[in-house]
């Protein structure tokens, strides 16, 4: 633990300007980032007393080991810098909002030449207008279903849309009259644009003045006697009044707001957001974060504003945002958010009437939505912490092993030899830690010496990452044979060790961003029994690690097998940490099978032009399509290929020699009547 005086500056290095400061662990990972309005003030309060400090903030500066500032020139620039480093860096004492769920939202890609209506997730694109987020997918498509009938814009994928251009025939929707079939040339591009705002002036809230012309080109036509156009505008008018309700009116002066509430406790906070536009709920969402450092609601409300708006700009970011307690320094927030609309945005509490009520409700979302958090969470690790214990106390481990990796090996008759490594920590998979390796060191079928491989190279990076890092004691030497280092698929950085100063920390690069690949195990289970347990603990011994436990799990009886014992450990069939142990073993196989999968489909997939040399694949596609079938390119002269664009003579030379070469391929059979397929020039015959 660090004393902060050791590195806390002198009162006249710190400037009294606006800045950003970043607080530095001994192994210059960033721990925490913040902004002030007067540097000086703000960084002399953490080098107080301690016992004056707050639990939490105690905690964040005796992690840390060195503090460092940058000095900008207003407090909305402060929140950038600051919004970025904590984007950038992932500090573990800030609070970080995990968001509850993937919410779909209503697309319009406005970025393409005919726009299209669809359902998207995930990280937002340019050019694209959003409008969500929905609860669920099944509510964007009901409402998009409706509004098809008036705004008939496309909503096929691509390939659809091409094939129907090139066929001249368009989808069923084309049909039906829910598609204008701009892809047979039915309206102009302008015109389907034209479809497309409309749909995305409706969807934003702009209703009323749109129902009113239908309703009036509806009585046009009535009494000029055309009354089947009568009867389409009313239908038209229903459907756009039945997709108005599924969303209720909530403020009756039509007003886009965002309302955020937040309800918390000493350890967690729950934060709940209602999208209001034109005077209706248009979606909601939610995000739960433990309190890591010493924050109050206003903190909260700034750091969800962030997290909310810092990727949005223009209409995305609404004209007012009510909040249940104003931040710290509400008009530079105020202003950062203005400058992502690019208008004015109110930023404040509501004091009476609906928006107050409406909060209110917002509020008792948040409140449910903590307590139902808190009720998941003790479950699950209620069940997760005695799964564990059981695995700890059946292995005779020290201490409950928190981070296991499993090893399985995988093969096809002893072709396209793999091995999976997947991650659980606290009981959880972690796949963003997964692996997958080759096995490069022999060819044919031996699980055990591919076990005894896989094991020594995933474990020789994390001696080589240690040593480069030197954030821990060096390991004694080698007791055996270091094996030499093999190519993979796996990252080139290993990771720290099971003795770090802090183990629930992420690790870090030496730039203080999060690493990819932490630090190694308390447990290796590998998919196998007593020889695969014994290539485990060889490779680990020969590298000199005899800090980290080894077991295997045996598909037949599930029986648990350790180094050197000649009987398995049995658990009971209702045991929590026999169940562990199976998922965390099905997970490697899983993953492993599907990597050997993919191998396997890519090496049938492979041609006679692959073994060309310096022939790309956009080289490959020209030849194809120029001579229409490798057979027609293997009866092609040398000089016939050379009148390919991009194809030279030395290039047409080693085509030529390469499909000379190639072994005939084996004959294609009809499978439902056991023809042969022969190809000829004009197609295949049977």
């Amino acid at each position: 633990m660090a004393d902060p005086s050791s590195y806390r500056p002198k009162p006249g290095q710190i400037p009294d300007s606006p800045g950003v400061y970043k607080f530095r662990d001994e192994h210059r990972r960033v721990i925490y980032v913040g902004k002030a309005k007067n540097l000086r003030q703000r960084l002399a309060n953490y080098f107080q007393d301690l016992a004056a400090l707050h639990p939490r903030t105690r905690t964040m500066v005796t992690t840390a080991a060195s503090v460092e500032w940058t000095v900008v020139s207003t407090e909305v620039e402060a929140l950038q810098l600051e919004y970025s480093w904590i984007k950038e860096f992932d500090p573990r004492f800030n609070v970080k909002y995990r968001d509850d769920k993937s919410y779909p939202y209503l697309a319009v890609t406005l970025n393409e030449e005919f726009p299209r209506v669809q359902v998207m997730r995930g990280a937002k694109k340019k050019g694209v207008r959003y409008f969500g987020p929905y609860g669920h997918a099944w509510a964007i498509r009901e409402t998009v279903d409706l509004m098809l009938r008036v705004f008939p814009v496309r909503t096929c994928s691509a390939g659809v849309f091409k094939n129907a251009a090139r066929t001249g025939r368009p989808c069923l929707l084309g049909y039906i009259g829910k598609c204008s079939a701009p892809c047979v040339g039915r309206v102009t591009p302008e015109e389907h644009r034209e479809l497309a705002d409309d749909f995305c002036d409706f969807m934003a809230g702009r209703t009323g003045t749109y129902i009113r012309r239908l309703e009036k080109d509806m009585m046009a036509a009535a009494e000029e006697m055309e009354y089947e156009r009568a009867a389409r505008l009313r239908d038209d008018v229903e459907a756009l009044k039945r997709a108005m309700e599924k969303s209720a009116v909530v403020l009756a002066d039509a007003t886009d707001a965002d309302l955020i509430a937040v309800a918390e406790d000493e350890l967690e906070a729950a934060v709940q957001i209602f999208h209001v536009r034109g005077g209706r709920v248009r979606g909601q969402r939610g995000w739960v974060t433990d309190k890591v450092e010493n924050v109050d609601t206003s903190g909260l409300v700034e750091h969800a504003l962030q997290q909310l708006y810092g990727e949005e700009t223009g209409d995305s970011v609404p004209k007012e945002v009510l909040v249940p307690a104003l931040p710290e320094h509400p008009d530079a927030v105020s202003q950062w958010l203005a400058g992502r609309r690019g208008s004015q945005v109110s930023l404040r509490i509501p004091q009476r009437g609906d928006k107050k009520d409406l909060m209110a409700t917002v509020q008792r979302n948040a409140q449910q939505a903590l307590g139902l958090h808190k009720t998941k969470r003790a479950s699950d690790l209620t069940t997760r912490s005695r799964a564990l214990e059981e695995i700890a106390e059946a292995l005779g481990l020290d201490t409950a092993p928190l981070r296991i990796e499993c090893f399985d090996i995988s093969h096809l008759q002893g072709d396209d030899v793999v091995a999976s490594m997947v991650v659980f920590e606290d009981g959880l998979a972690r796949k963003s830690e997964y692996r997958r390796f080759q096995i490069k060191g022999f060819e044919g079928q031996d699980d055990v010496r591919s076990m005894h491989e896989v094991i020594g190279r995933r474990f020789k990076r994390y001696l080589q990452e240690k040593e480069r890092t030197g954030e821990w004691e060096e390991t004694p030497a080698p007791t055996g044979p270091v094996p030499a280092p093999q190519n993979d698929t796996t990252d080139p950085g290993a990771a720290s060790g099971i003795t770090a100063p802090d183990p629930d920390a992420e690790p870090r690069e030496d730039d203080g961003r999060p690493k990819r690949f932490a630090y190694p195990p308390q447990l290796v289970v590998v998919d196998g029994g007593q020889p695969q347990v014994a290539a485990a603990k060889r490779a680990l011994d020969e590298l000199g690690i005899d800090d980290i436990a080894v077991c295997g799990l045996a598909k037949r009886l599930e029986e648990v097998w350790l180094p050197d014992d000649d009987d398995p450990v049995v658990l009971p069939r209702s045991s929590e940490g026999l169940y562990l142990l199976q998922r965390v073993r099905d997970e490697a196989h899983r993953f492993a099978i599907t990597y050997q999968r993919a191998k396997r489909a890519k090496r049938i997939r492979s041609g006679p032009l692959d073994a060309v040399a310096g022939l790309g694949e956009t080289r490959k596609q020209a030849l194809i399509k120029h001579f229409g079938s490798v057979k027609k390119l293997k009866q092609a002269t040398i000089d016939e290929i050379c009148e390919v664009p991009g194809i030279g003579r030395r290039t047409a030379e080693s085509v030529a020699v390469a499909l000379a070469s190639a072994a005939p391929a084996a004959p294609a059979v009809n499978t439902a009547t056991g023809e042969i397929i022969e190809e000829d020039d004009g197609g295949t015959t049977t």
